[in-house]
């Protein structure tokens, strides 16, 4: 059986190691992903933030395709592996609640990082 909560802990440190990455960021996608649903929270990370949110979006389809069956490689990336996990309620929602694990862990990353600097 596999941990999954290790892995959004492992996905989440890969994000916050990105060059760039500040907690402003993953604060306001995890409210788009609370407030619109992961679709949205996607689309959020592609067009306000830009490069970097296409490699926080990357990094969380990449739980996303390893973690759930119904989740392939093909398409347009993250907005694509949202769409398809529409279909399936109890899919949609345990992604999201992966991708909201996967943002929570980043930021405590970043903050035990920024703590250690001082």
């Amino acid at each position: 059986m596999e941990n999954l909560d290790l892995k959004c802990a492992e996905y989440g440190k890969r994000i916050a190691d990105l060059k760039g990455i500040e907690e402003k960021s993953l604060t306001n996608a995890l409210s788009v992903l609370e407030e619109q649903g992961l679709y949205a929270c996607f689309l959020y990370l592609k067009a306000r933030e830009g490069n970097l949110g296409e490699q926080i979006s990357q990094q969380c389809a990449e739980l996303l395709q390893s973690t759930l069956s119904g989740s392939d490689s093909s398409g347009d990336g993250a907005l694509s592996r949202a769409s398809r996990l529409a279909e399936t309620l109890d899919d949609l929602l345990f992604a999201r609640d992966l991708v909201r694990q996967t943002l929570v862990y980043a930021r405590y990353h970043i903050k035990a990082k920024a703590g250690a600097k001082t």
